[in-house]
């Protein structure tokens, strides 16, 4: 109920959300539903169904009509709540309450002070109070099926759900919103029921192209999100998916729903990457790798493989990103896809960094794989090409070329492939558009131009919004900053860019980015 309230309280005045629907938003069910939860409460009081639907309860939420004193009892029997609560001020025709659990009215109440009676709000969660007789009300609880119109349903909304739906409230009303403990477990219990439940399911047809759709929008606006209001609309898909996991479904329709669940997961994966949280970064890959082996599809099972290699690309050790990306070459196989354009241009990004510590079979390797990835790239078909998320474009290849060259210390070569991939990016790419004007910071440095370096890195992060500047930019910016410190010494400029470093910036607590230390050397920064 609180959840509702706060619901109510926030939205209403911007968006004019009633009491009704805060409470059906704040249960995080679909109008369907309640429909049928009401449907299934006039059939057990043995009466004929009702002509209650959908759009006739969109009407009552949306304030156009007011539910007739039989409607009224209903909601407030499926919601548990007195018709106050959702906005009606008229009592109920049953002249009973609806928020407790009524039981045999000539039972004895409890001996002792606490004389409180039949009242056990708590033993109900996710049950369906049905009116019965005038001493009882009947528990019914919830039932799942594969037609959600043929009897009650759970109300399924776990304190994950509620605590992604406050954050999300939060960064719609403006405020200011701190990662803490409670939403990073929150989070990482929902992916666990992921796991959980990627043994069961049933779907219709028509609901998973819906969630197909819904999963492509994600990768289109994966860039032009911020990553933290971007994690909180995926994982309440995604919890909703899990929902749909309860049981096992036919094979063709099981597989289309674990392909969502993958790539929702492999979503998550790198936004956790851009908050700097490389441990559940992990773990959704992990998860995310369970679900596309119930696909039996290859290509997935590489996407979600070359995807995760930029955990220890960017927070680890660029060797296990090499393997990584070998691993995902191997999934991938000959025919031409995102996986097997991506993992060479990863391979060769890994080498790059191998080559600037010391490695010296690396440079030619490296070079090698650029021209299988190129190859590979050249052949994939349009869709292929036109997706940050789930695809690989044209402006991440010219990227990933970039930042080999500047590690093997081509820096012309590296300066003109950063300088084209920034004119492909649209200016709502913020991850990427900023890590490539990284990368030619990185690439003045290695050319010896330390001013240049750290105005463009520190103009980078200057001009990203407040809610866009995720761990993994400032992670790479210091990483220049430590170079520059470790090679030539403190700095008033250097100084000044830290500076413009510790601004207000989305990040995990768990992953408090700071410095290298100056004893690092360069190599192992950049």
């Amino acid at each position: 109920m609180e959840i509702a309230h706060e619901i109510h309280d926030q939205c209403g005045p911007l968006f004019g959300t009633s009491m009704v629907k805060a409470h059906r938003l704040a249960h995080g069910v679909a109008l369907s539903d309640i429909v049928a939860q009401v449907r299934a409460l006039f059939e057990v009081d043995g009466k004929p169904a009702p002509k209650l639907g959908e759009t006739l309860l969109s009407a009552y939420e949306s304030g156009y009509k007011r539910p007739g004193p039989e409607y009224l009892h209903y909601l407030c029997a499926v919601y548990r709540v007195e018709p106050d609560k959702l906005g009606y001020q008229s009592p109920c025709i049953c002249g009973r309450g609806h928020a407790v659990r009524l039981v045999d009215a000539t039972a004895p109440l409890p001996e002792g002070p606490d004389r409180r009676g039949p009242e056990e709000p708590d033993a109900l969660e996710g049950a369906v109070l049905v009116p019965g007789d005038r001493h009882r009300m009947t528990v019914i609880e919830p039932q799942r099926g594969p037609d959600r119109a043929e009897g009650p349903l759970s109300i399924d909304v776990g304190e994950e759900d509620i605590v992604l739906r406050r954050t999300l409230l939060q960064l719609l009303a403006g405020a200011g919103v701190a990662l803490d403990g409670q939403f990073l477990g929150a989070v990482d219990n929902l992916r666990r029921k992921m796991d959980d439940t990627l043994v069961n399911a049933t779907v219709s047809p028509t609901m998973l192209d819906q969630w197909e759709e819904t999963t492509l929008g994600y990768g289109q606006q994966y860039q032009a999100t911020p990553s933290l209001r971007m994690l909180c609309d995926v994982l309440l898909d995604f919890s909703e998916v899990r929902r749909m996991c309860d049981k096992r479904q036919p094979v063709e329709l099981q597989e289309r729903l674990c392909r969502i669940a993958a790539q929702l997961s492999g979503l998550s994966g790198l936004i956790m990457i851009n908050l700097g949280d490389h441990r559940l970064a992990r773990s959704f890959f992990r998860t995310a790798r369970t679900a596309a082996d119930e696909t039996a599809d290859r290509k997935l099972r590489a996407w979600v493989t070359v995807r995760e290699a930029l955990v220890p690309m960017y927070y680890g050790d660029p060797r296990e990103a090499l393997h990584l990306a070998r691993k995902a070459q191997d999934l991938a196989g000959r025919t031409p896809s995102v996986a097997a354009a991506m993992a060479p241009a990863v391979e060769a990004r890994a080498l790059g960094m191998l080559a600037l510590r010391g490695r010296g079979d690396a440079a030619p390797s490296a070079r090698r794989a650029l021209v299988r990835g190129r190859a590979v790239f050249d052949q994939l078909s349009r869709d292929d090409t036109g997706d940050l998320a789930f695809g690989f474009t044209d402006r991440q290849m010219t990227f990933y070329e970039g930042d080999t060259f500047t590690n093997l210390g081509d820096h012309r070569a590296g300066d003109e492939a950063l300088s084209r991939a920034l004119t492909l990016y649209a200016p709502t790419d913020r991850v990427d558009l900023t890590l490539v004007r990284l990368d030619r910071a990185a690439c003045r440095l290695h050319a010896g131009h330390i001013d240049a370096a750290l105005a463009t890195a520190r103009e980078a992060i200057e001009e990203l919004p407040t809610e866009h500047r995720s761990d993994i930019l400032v992670h790479r910016a210091r990483q220049i900053g430590a170079a520059v410190r470790a090679k030539y010494g403190d700095s008033p400029m250097l100084r000044d860019f830290y500076e413009a470093l510790s601004g207000p910036s989305v990040t995990s607590p768990t992953k408090a980015p700071s410095p290298a230390p100056p004893s690092v050397p360069p190599s192992e920064q950049v």
